[in-house]
């Protein structure tokens, strides 16, 4: 079977088919996947040329429209626009006609020095176009350049093209999401960064550093250029082998051929195009010619003017800023001249290729609901409707377009549900009658020349008067009824007959035409000839001409005999059930006559009983569902279900019986044809619609689990299928067997995986019913990534005008969903705080406290997932809720203290994991400034007590985390300047900042000896916090200057001296600057913990290190340890400076001789002079503006100038010495400018 609609047959014999939109001529080309068509727009002379490709093309396709659908150039096929049908993509793009550049290289083998320049000039304007736009071709390939009439060469694939910097990786994956539900868009997409780096069938034009892994790029692309230019004159590709290895190892590692042509008439090469094409195929990307290299080559003989007034140095991922043109001396025409701007070089940087515009670019659709024609569908065919009911859903405000606008959702959100409950795409209506997915019918043909009236055309019969509309049909009707009279025997008068009857069938699809003649005296006739024509071909022209006007009339008169026709199609239908034949024949009209009754008596305020429909309609077509029947029957039934139950009518009520759930189900489950399984599966969401007892009575006879395993394959299944779940839910039945089944809930959650947006936020839909009725599912939801699924399509649906209806759905669907989840949080607090607050005092807590606890504490997973979520945090914390959470942690805190008995009523096991999750959660709060910030009374007050209490845990880990999450939160408040200038008061007079103050001295302080001196991981955090106190609080400084942490600050140094890059080392360093650091240091204390011998004892360690090539990148990785070292010598200098100065001013014994034992203290210090000059020569010069040199440099110089311009002291000479030795001095004595 083609894999192409069945008319390319005819095509191949030059047929021409006029399609609604357009008419093809024959097919021009042939791929893999598509077929190209000459083609024309009806009402004009312009021709193009029309891709006809499978689905599973969609992201190459959809990648070609983003880049393409606004490029105007003469070398870039021009785009057009795109559609889709429900089995294929058809793009119209710009008909080019000289074939491809590839054919031509292939018919003349090789080209001369001139026609290679005329053509190159072509594909560089294109290039140059293309990457001023922001693009890379990454695909080049002589057979994707054709070429028009009068010969200008063109690019005409972008499939695999990309905008500079892009990885088209993600790009597959959301796309992916777009198609529809047929099989080939629902397998899985390729994936397109492999296929451009692969370059399938290109990668005889693939540049060496695309083969090493590299993303294509500028330079690739003009690598490309330079393989084709190279083919162009000798016939072939620089690099070719049969084998892909070999070709590999050609690209990669050998130099390209000499450029010679072969045969007796070949041409030599011209020494400026051998230059040019070496130039391009040079391995390194650095080493080949860029824009402007290119541009001005003498292999162009001066063709292209370049303007370089506002470039710069290029870089391969930036076009060249640069003004180009043809010179007219070397064009043929003036319009031949092609300039490129300086503004079209910064083109793509206000030019968005990303996916946010991804749903700008989705094809027209012939299922559009503002589709006036099908597109690419016979002509003959009748258009796809629309269910009006579909309409109202899509005009339908509900206000939820963001989290900002979820204040103005109704307050019952019961009622939002339900009017979310169905969207366009699953009340959509489209015909029975010559439905090709159920029967393919033939073209209905009529004999002008033997026609008994005037065939005019259904645009005269539209706009007849209404005197003229009499005369033709009294002259119809009589004909039909003459015929009848006569009828004896002749052979002519029921020709004449079936021709007029075949005439009707032509212009009854006309819909102003279809609601004239329905209304008609027309219409009571062909009921009688219906129930009188003793010949079975007139009555089913008949059945089909009463089919097309219900199909298309618009309106439906009170007086118009349609029960009649109902009647009599059931009547048929019963005395002839065994012919399946006729039966195929009877029931599309019947449905089409059904599905108008419906529609009109929406219509009505009062239909009452207008039109009622027998009985026997209904048993007639239950039994056409049955097993056994044909599967068109089947189709035909389930189709009528379907359409009919699309809107609320009393049409649609008569369906509801016991057995057209399961019936239909059968249908679904049995049938091996895809478009019979969603027609029955959608009839079933229809009649559920109406009834949520039809599907309750399929979960009764299959089972539960029978219907989850259908929750995968057809996309338009798992819609239906959640449909119906969302349905039932809202109306309460079986809502007490769903809310409990954790598998029902398991395999909707996977739902959330489905790449159909409209599927996921059917899924949400059933989850928020769930969870609104059964809060505890939040557990298993949350456990199952529900939080990612939310992170992730709340970015990908985010509301605008711009966004197509499924993520808008989605949109609203999700909106609906964090606003009860933000609101059910609060309430899950309070059940955790009292569950915990009824055991506190007691040992032995009752069955029911037990029971609560079992209940409620595995719920601090649900507030750890969503304080760690980007989309709920900044929701649910506020002031209110970090109160609870300062309450749950002071009720941690008893429980690790065990003044509180957890695990002997849950188990040791769920009492870690609920002091685990909730450290966790409050950790999640520390990384979110901003709260911390708005809201830092409340975190002093409720937060940071309970942690300072865990700080000093029995528990290894309750440590680690308190204290790091201590650390983070108190660096960020000290560093604050909100509460320094905005200072909140408590009732006893004392601010924010007093307050935190008061607790580290009083709570953390006392206690903090021994967390210095644990063993394993803990003081490196306990250090982490006491540097950031230290850094940002002069009074906590003074009090560990004058505590007994500063000696266990030396212990620590002094044992971990062994490994002084470590996170320890350089954290009790930075405290030991902080503190000898402050104005009123007394240095007597340092002197006594041996500062000297501890800071020379480290500094040489760490240069001996510094020295050592091998390990200077890791040691410049710790520059932090340096800067404290430094620092602290820096003020061991400067101390020692101010000493010496005062002992020389005063010329005092006692200042002498304290200024000489300062000196002998202070005598190893001058040991660092060697390692400080050799570690200056080590850092590059060209590096002296590097952190770690720069400081270095900074420090020796304060020493050597001081506060005037001259040395101050022994000290000051010494620092300038070792300056002057490492060559930072001038001979003036200065330091030079870059350094200082």
């Amino acid at each position: 079977m083609s894999r192409f609609p069945p008319c390319i047959s005819l095509w191949k014999r030059c047929r021409i088919f006029e399609m609604e939109n357009f008419i093809l001529y024959e097919e021009i080309g042939r791929g893999s996947r598509s077929v190209v068509y000459k083609g024309r727009r009806k009402g004009s002379i312009h021709f193009v040329a029309i891709i006809c490709s499978k689905k599973s093309k969609r992201p190459e396709l959809t990648n070609h429209v983003r880049l393409t659908y606004d490029m105007k150039h003469n070398n870039v096929v021009s785009f057009y626009e795109w559609y889709e049908t429900s089995n294929h993509l058809w793009l119209v793009v710009e008909l080019c006609t000289g074939g491809s550049l590839k054919a031509v290289i292939s018919q003349d083998e090789c080209l001369s020095d001139d026609v290679v320049r005329e053509f190159a000039m072509d594909l560089l304007k294109g290039l140059k176009y293309i990457h001023d736009s922001g693009i890379v071709l990454s695909d080049f390939s002589p057979t994707k350049i054709l070429l028009d009439g009068p010969g200008t060469l063109k690019y005409s694939n972008f499939c695999l093209a990309k905008a500079q910097g892009e990885n088209l990786e993600f790009f597959a994956l959301v796309t992916s999401e777009q198609g529809g539900d047929n099989k080939e868009s629902a397998t899985p997409q390729k994936n397109i960064k492999n296929r451009t780096q692969g370059y399938q069938g290109s990668l005889l034009y693939c540049a060496p550093e695309v083969l090493r892994g590299e993303s294509t790029s500028i330079s690739s692309d003009l690598w490309g250029l330079g393989c084709v230019l190279c083919e162009m004159f000798t016939g072939k590709p620089p690099f070719f082998s049969e084998t892909f290895s070999d070709l590999v190892e050609l690209i990669l590692h050998e130099d390209p051929p000499p450029l010679l042509q072969k045969g007796p008439s070949c041409l030599q090469c011209s020494p400026d195009f051998q230059s040019l094409v070496l130039g391009l195929l040079q391995k390194d990307p650095l080493n080949r010619l860029n824009w402007e290299q290119l541009l001005l080559h003498p292999f162009w003989k001066g063709a292209f003017s370049v303007d370089f007034s506002s470039r710069g140095d290029a870089d391969e991922n930036t076009s060249l800023r640069c003004s180009i043109q043809l010179e007219s001396g070397l064009s043929a025409t003036a319009a031949e001249a092609q300039t490129f701007s300086t503004g079209h070089s910064n083109l793509y940087l206000c030019k968005s290729f990303t996916l946010d515009n991804v749903t700008e670019f989705r094809p027209k659709s012939a299922l559009d609901t503002d589709a006036k024609e099908s597109i690419f569908l016979l002509s003959s065919r009748p258009t796809p409707r629309m269910s009006s009911v579909a309409k109202e859903i899509e005009n339908r405000e509900i206000k939820t377009q963001d989290s900002s606008a979820l204040e103005d959702l109704q307050t019952d959100a019961g009622a939002c549900i339900k009017e979310l409950l169905y969207t366009e795409s699953d009340l959509t209506v489209t015909p029975l009658m010559d439905n090709p997915k159920i029967l393919k019918s033939a073209p209905v043909r009529f004999d002008s020349k033997i026609l008994c009236v005037s065939a005019y055309s259904v645009e005269r019969l539209a706009c007849m008067s209404s005197g003229e509309w009499s005369a033709f049909l009294q002259q119809v009707c009589s004909v039909l009824e003459s015929v009848e009279r006569a009828g004896s025997g002749a052979t002519t008068p029921p020709r004449a007959k079936l021709n007029l009857l075949c005439y009707l069938c032509c212009v009854c699809g006309h819909r102003d035409t279809a609601t004239r003649f329905i209304h008609s005296q027309l219409f009571p006739v062909l009921i009688q000839q219906l129930r009188q024509a003793p010949n079975w071909d007139i009555k089913t022209k008949v059945m089909r001409i009463i089919g097309l006007l219900a199909c298309h009339s618009t309106e439906l008169r009170e007086d118009v005999p349609v029960i009649e026709a109902v009647a009599i199609f059931t009547e048929l239908m019963r005395e002839n059930f065994r012919n399946s034949k006729l039966k195929q024949c009877l029931l599309p009209p019947l449905g089409e006559l059904l599905y108008l009754i419906g529609t009109q008596e929406e219509k009505k305020e009062h239909p009452g009983g207008l039109w009622v429909v027998p009985a026997a309609a209904y048993t007639v077509l239950m039994r056409c569902l049955r097993e056994g029947e044909e599967l068109v029957v089947n189709h035909m039934a389930a189709k009528i279900i379907e359409n009919v139950c699309s809107r609320p009518s009393r049409c649609a009520q008569g369906f509801i019986v016991a057995e057209v759930g399961p019936a239909l189900w059968y249908l679904f489950t049995h049938s091996t044809l895809d478009a019979l399984r969603v027609s029955a599966m959608s009839a079933l969401c229809r009649i559920t619609r109406q009834s949520t007892a039809a599907f309750q009575s399929v979960i009764d006879k299959v089972g539960l689990p029978s219907i989850l395993s259908c929750l995968s394959g057809i996309s338009r299944v798992q819609q239906h299928i959640l449909t119906m779940f969302a349905a039932m839910l809202a109306s309460g039945a079986h809502l007490h067997r769903l809310i409990q089944d954790r598998d029902f809930v398991v395999k909707i959650i996977r739902s959330l995986e489905s790449p159909s947006s409209l599927i996921r936020a059917k899924a949400f839909l059933v989850l928020l019913q769930v969870l609104m009725n059964n809060r505890e599912m939040l557990v298993l939801c949350c456990n199952s990534r529900l939080v990612m699924y939310i992170e992730r399509d709340t970015r990908k649906a985010t509301p605008g005008k711009e966004q197509q209806s499924g993520n808008e759905y989605l949109s609203k669907c999700l909106a609906l969903f964090i606003r009860h989840t933000v609101r059910e949080l609060p309430a899950i607090m309070d059940d955790i705080l009292t569950a915990l607050g009824s055991i506190v005092g007691r040992k032995h807590p009752s069955t029911t406290q037990t029971r609560q606890l079992k209940q409620s504490l595995p719920m601090t997973v649900v507030v750890l997932n969503l304080l760690s979520s980007q989309i709920f945090r900044p929701q649910v914390v506020n002031e209110e809720f970090l109160i609870k959470f300062g309450a749950l942690l002071n009720h941690i805190t008893s429980i690790d203290s065990n003044e509180t008995s957890l695990g002997s009523s849950v188990g040791p096991t769920a009492s870690e994991e609920l002091i685990r999750n909730t450290l966790s959660a409050v950790e999640a709060i520390s990384q979110h400034p901003a709260l911390l910030s708005r809201y830092h009374c409340t975190v002093v007050d409720s937060i940071l007590p309970p942690l300072a209490s865990l700080a000093f845990s029995r528990n290894v880990e309750w440590r680690i985390v308190s204290l790091r999450v201590l650390s983070d939160i108190t660096l960020l408040l000290l560093s604050q300047e909100v509460i320094e200038e905005e200072e909140t008061w408590d009732l006893e007079g004392k601010s924010s900042n007093t307050r935190l103050l008061t607790l580290i001295t009083e709570a953390l302080l006392p206690q903090y000896k021994s967390l210095l001196l644990e063993p394993g991981p803990i003081p490196v955090y306990a250090l982490k916090l006491l540097g950031s106190l230290t850094e940002h609080s002069k009074p906590i400084s003074r009090l560990v200057r004058e505590s007994p942490l500063l000696p266990a600050i030396f212990e620590v140094i002094a044992a971990h001296q062994s490994n002084i890059l470590g996170g320890t080392m350089q954290n009790a360093i930075a405290i030991l600057a902080n503190l000898i650091g402050l104005k009123d240091t007394d240095f007597q204390l340092f002197y006594q913990q041996g500062v000297i011998e501890l800071v020379c004892g480290v500094f040489m360690e760490y240069a001996a290190l510094y020295l050592e090539k091998e390990e200077r990148c890791r040691v410049k990785s710790c520059c932090a340890l340096l800067l404290s070292l430094l620092d602290i010598i820096y003020c061991l200098l400067k101390h020692l400076s101010a000493v010496v100065r005062l002992a020389v001013q005063s010329n005092s014994k006692e200042d002498n001789e304290a200024a000489e034992k300062l000196l002998l203290i202070n005598k190893p210090l001058t040991d660092l002079i060697n390692l400080l000059i050799q570690m200056m020569g080590a850092v590059d010069r060209a590096g002296w503006s590097t952190e770690g040199g720069q400081s270095l440099v900074h420090v020796l110089q304060n020493l050597a100038h001081g506060n005037r311009s001259q040395p101050d002291t022994a000290v000051g000479s010494l620092a300038a010495e070792i300056l002057k030795a490492v060559g930072c001095q001038d001979r003036t004595g200065t330091i030079p400018m870059h350094l200082m």
